[in-house]
Parts: structure tokens; sequence; C-alpha cells
């Protein structure tokens, strides 16, 4: 045979196993002894490497004895996929190799096959050809043979194949293993068919720990956090006691709902489980996103300073879940606890910090995180493609943030978006539009947020005729339902263009209740034009449904004091202060070194506020006495 002078020849140095090196029995050239047989058996027991496993393979085949050929077909085979189960990821010429041993072997078992399929399982459909071949060979598969194929149908999301199995199960009455039901929960929850999930699930003989961790695993992953919270209380109440890894799908569905006290709910029963939350830092990780993201930052750090061990998700948890809470100082305090304790960050952190820096103006930070990823070869697209481009944005580096937009090699809806918001913001219009009109050429649909940007852009150039036809493009051509952020703009675009009239008739028109944004931007436009006592009328509107917010006080204070109402502006502080509603005081913020300053109207927190009030008088004198000069001059 080819493969026997193939495989005989030694491919080391270092071989131990060779047809000369093994005595041969005086009285027949081609048999071997039954002590022979035991040590040739042992040698591959202890096989080391696969090139060893193919010199005995060549050595039985030269020495052919057919009743034990089985055995060693059998020995061969185990032997050689015990070697690939430590490679990672598995060696297909070593399963290939397998394989061809299975097909060679007269009469294969089940249990050949099984562990084959098991080894191929996890890497392609292979598992379910070599299922096929058991069938055509009349192999009859049993209960384990059956989860191994459904776990590589899941894999590549193989719903018909599966559904052949399914087949299969009820015909060969495997449904009433709780191993097989389970998978086949696995494969069905993965291709999104909840309701075979929870049929599979009701009609299952038993329904053990992993049946309901499925369960509540489908009901997350389709967006039911709800359902899968109410499958943990029914198992509860089953008297079944749950692992930390269903612990941790429920505490990600707390945090989905964002509701605090059925996170505090469920923490609590953990405790009264004595579960040791210190020694699994997946639980303590869940724990920490579930109390940011329902609001509880404070206690939410004090669990993570708790943790004995933290890995780079731990960071990130906190890192991202402070950021998404507007906690963006802290955010990138705990980046800087990160980067002291040697971790490096990934993705998921980078993306964290730009969004936190972009937020704050940090313009240094931003760039340095910048200068990391380019260090650290990681490439500027996605996620971090797109908070990049929003941090130079934000932070008022435009041509920075266009430079990163051009570099991108793979763009999606975001980064359009990041680029046009940021352009408009800069009041770059024409540059603005000009990239929204690239969208349909690359095929790229623009999203909500997407017209927001291009609207926003319309409103601030006084583009009206461009405006409206947006905004009709938005549902005519791609199918998308205007929200409460695009009525706005068009008001803010329609006032800001001195069209008072037609504003007001767009917002009758509205097919939603006009929101605190529409009549915003519709007082906005009443104080811009001197519309008054329309201004009144509208103020009226914003309050209904927006009482408590200080902006349409002041806008409305400001508007009267603008008409020389004066009596009227007074009114509106006085309600203001009767209604126990505190005017935001201005804030302004510069970044020297690395180190962001802030500073409010009237503050006097800040660690050298003698030294800037003293600096602030000097620079006025020095204007007054600009100012005399002029005028002296006869210059003004």
């Amino acid at each position: 045979m080819r493969i026997a002078t193939t495989l005989s020849q030694p491919t080391t140095t270092t071989t131990i196993y060779s047809a000369s090196k093994t005595p041969q029995p005086q009285n027949n050239p081609n048999s071997i002894s039954s002590q022979q047989e035991l040590s040739l058996l042992s040698k591959l027991h202890y096989c080391k490497s696969v090139s060893q496993l193919k010199q005995i393979h060549a050595f039985i085949i030269k020495t052919p004895r057919s009743q034990t050929h089985h055995i060693y077909a059998k020995k061969l085979i185990y032997s050689l996929l015990q070697l690939n189960h430590f490679l990672s990821p598995p060696n297909d010429k070593n399963l290939n190799y397998a394989h061809s041993l299975v097909k060679q072997w007269d009469k294969p078992d089940v249990y050949a096959y099984n562990a084959l399929i098991q080894r191929m399982s996890s890497t392609s459909m292979q598992s379910f050809h070599l299922y096929q071949e058991m069938l055509i060979k009349g192999i009859i598969p049993d209960t384990y043979t059956i989860p191994f194929v459904l776990k590589a149908c899941s894999h590549s999301l193989a719903l018909w194949e599966g559904q052949q199995i399914h087949a299969h199960c009820i015909k060969m009455f495997f449904m009433e293993n709780v191993y097989v039901n389970n998978t086949l929960m696995r494969l069905y929850a993965v291709c999104g068919m909840l309701d075979v999930v929870e049929k599979l699930f009701e009609q299952g003989p038993v329904r053990d720990l992993v049946s309901w961790t499925t369960l509540i695993q489908a009901y997350l992953k389709m967006g039911f956090p709800i359902d899968a919270v109410s499958a943990f209380f029914r198992m509860c109440q089953a008297n079944l006691r749950p692992d930390n890894m269903i612990l941790v799908v429920v505490l990600s569905a707390c945090s989905k709902l964002g509701d605090l006290s059925l996170g505090r709910k469920i923490h609590e029963y953990m405790v009264h489980l004595k579960v040791n939350v210190d020694s699994d830092v997946f639980l303590g990780n869940a724990l920490v996103d579930m109390y940011l993201k329902c609001g509880e930052a404070g206690f939410a750090r004090h669990m993570f300073d708790k943790m004995p061990v933290k890995n780079v998700v731990s960071w990130n948890s906190m890192i991202s879940g402070l950021a998404q809470q507007g906690q963006f100082k802290e955010a990138l305090d705990v980046f800087r606890r990160m980067q002291k304790v040697g971790l490096k960050p990934d993705d998921v952190t980078l993306v964290a910090v730009l969004n936190s820096c972009a937020n704050l103006g940090m313009l240094d930070l931003g760039k340095w995180v910048h200068a990391y990823i380019d260090k650290s070869h990681l490439r500027a697209d996605g996620f971090i493609g797109n908070a990049l481009v929003d941090m130079y944005a934000k932070s008022g580096s435009i041509d920075q943030a266009f430079r990163v937009f051009q570099a991108m090699k793979l763009r999606d809806v975001y980064s359009y978006t990041a680029m046009i918001v940021g352009l408009a913001m800069h009041g770059e219009v024409e540059s603005a539009l000009s990239i929204f009109s690239e969208m349909p050429r690359t095929g790229i649909k623009p999203d909500e947020v997407t017209f927001v940007g291009v609207l926003s852009a319309c409103s601030h150039a006084g583009l009206v005729k461009e405006g409206r036809r947006y905004f009709e493009d938005m549902s005519k051509v791609y199918n998308l339902e205007p929200q409460a952020e695009h009525y706005g703009c068009m008001v803010d675009l329609l006032g800001r263009a001195g069209l008072i009239s037609e504003a007001q008739e767009f917002i009758q028109n509205m097919p939603i209740a006009p929101d605190a944004f529409v009549w915003g931007a519709l007082l906005g436009a009443c104080k811009m034009h001197a519309k008054v006592e329309l201004g009144e009328s509208v103020m009226e509107k914003l309050l209904e449904v927006e009482p408590r917010k200080d902006g349409a006080y002041t806008l409305m204070s400001n508007m009267y004091s603008s008409a020389n109402r004066w009596r009227d502006a007074l009114k509106w502080r006085k309600a203001m202060k009767e209604r126990n509603i505190k005017k935001t005081p201005g804030c302004s913020s510069i970044e020297v070194d690395g180190l962001v300053h802030e500073f409010r109207k009237g503050e006097k927190a800040h660690p050298k506020v003698k030294e800037l009030y003293k600096l602030l008088e000097a620079m006025n004198g020095h204007l007054r006495n600009y100012g005399n000069l002029v005028h002296s001059n006869g210059l003004c």
C-alpha cells in the first residue's frame, strides 16, 4: 500500500519505534507474538507525537495479523485523537488521518465514530458528514453521538441539518434523554427559534440545571430579559440550586432591565445561598456591571474594590459603566488605576476611554490613546475608529477627525454619522452633506442619528429647501420613521429662517405629540425673532411637558428683558424661586498638561481661585484702558 511505504520511514532522529528494532518470531516472519502485541499496544498508549504513531501504524501494516487489526485500529484512532485533544486549535491533518483509519477499518464501531465526531464538533460541519457516513454503514448512533453532532450544527448555525437530526432523535426514541434534549434546545436557541426552545423545555422528561440555563439564556439572547428573570424564579421554586453561570445570566438580565430593586433581590438571594463571589471573577464582574447599569455607581465601585482578582473585563465593566452613567472623570480615574497595576487595555477599554475624553474635551489624553493604538498595531477601524473620530470632533480637532475617517478601511453607519455630526458641529455644512451623499454609493444606509446630524447641519446653515428634502427622504427613500428629535430639528430649521407660521403648522400636523425638544426649538425661534406673544403661548405648552427644567424659564425671562418688559422678566425669575427651580450655572473647561480645569459661574472652589480673579481684574483693567484710549482718539 502507498500509505504504508510513506509512513514507515522514520521522521526524526529520536525514533524509538521501527520494524528493524522489533524482534520477529523465528517460525513465521509475518506474525507477531502475544507478548509483542501487548508491548505494541503499550507503546501506542505512551506515544508522545503523531510521527511515532505513524511509525507504529506502518509496522502494523507490514506485519499483518487479521484477528487483532481491529484492536490496533481502535487504539491507533484513540491515541491519535488523544494527542490531537491537546492541540489548540485541533490539527485538521491529524483529524483527517484518524478519519482515514476509521474508513479503512472493516468493522468500525460507534465508539470510534463518537471519538472522532467529538473532536470535529467544534471545528466544522465534518461531524455531520461523519454522522451520515455512520448511517450509510449501518452503525446505529447512540445518545453520545447526537449531542456532538448537534454541537457542530450550533457552531455553524446549521438549522436544516439540525432539524434532520431532531427527526432522527424522535424516530430512535432519544428525546427521553435529557442531554439530547438540552443540546437540541441549544441549537434552536442560537438559531433564534425561541418557540421551539420553549416547546422542547416543556416537553422534556427531565429538566436539569442545563435545561433551565439554556432556556434563560435563550430569553436573554432574544431580548426578553423579564422572561429570563421569571424563568429563574420558576427554577428556584422547583428547588433547584442555581450555579454561578445561571446567576451571571440573570444578573445580565437585570442589567438590561435597569431594575435596581430586582438586582438587589438577586444579590440578597446569592448571599442567602452563601455564594462565594470572591472566588468567581465572572460573577463579580456581573454584579459590578448590574449595579452600574442600574445607576448605583457607588456600590458598584465598592464591589469592584472588594474583588480579590480582577481581569480586563472587570476593569472594562467599571470604566464603561461609569462612562455610560456620565461619570467621565471617574471613568478615567479607574483607567489610570488600571495602568498602574500593569494590565493591558483592550478594544473595549480604549473605546470607553475615548468616549470619556470626547465628553470632557481631553484632547491630550485622546491623542495618547491614539498613539497607543498605533504603537500596539491595532486597526483604527470599527468601534475604535468611530470612537477616535468622535473624540477628535468633540474636542475641536475636526481636521484630525477627518484624517482618521479617511484612513479607515472599514466604515459603517456609525463612522459616517460621527463624521457628519462632527462637521455639522463645526459649521462645515458642505463637507457634512458631501459625506452624507457618499453613503448610498458605498451601500451604507443612514440611520436615525445620521439624519439628526444632517438636519442640524441644514438648520445652522439655513438650508430650508435641502432640510425639507432630507426630512422627506427619511420615510420615502430610507423607510425610517421620523422621531421627536427630527421634528425638533425641522422646527429649529424653520424657526431660524424666520418661518414661524410654517413651524407652527408643522407642529400641528405632527403624527406624534410634540415633546420639550420641539416646543423648546419654537420658543428659541420666538426669542430670536422677538415674537413675545407667541412665546408666551409656547411657554405654556412647554411647561405642560417639562415643568421642572430651568432652561425654559431663563429663555422666557431673557425674552421679556430683550423687549424691555422688566416686570414680566422678574415675574419668571420669582416663579423659579417659588418652585425651587435653580438655574444651571454656566460652565467652561480647559485642559492644561492633561488635566481638565472646570469653572462654573460664581464658583469659588478652585484651589487657585484668588489668583484667577486677580488675573481677570487685571485683564478687565487692560480692556478698560484700551477702550478709553480708543474713545479719546475718536476711533469709535
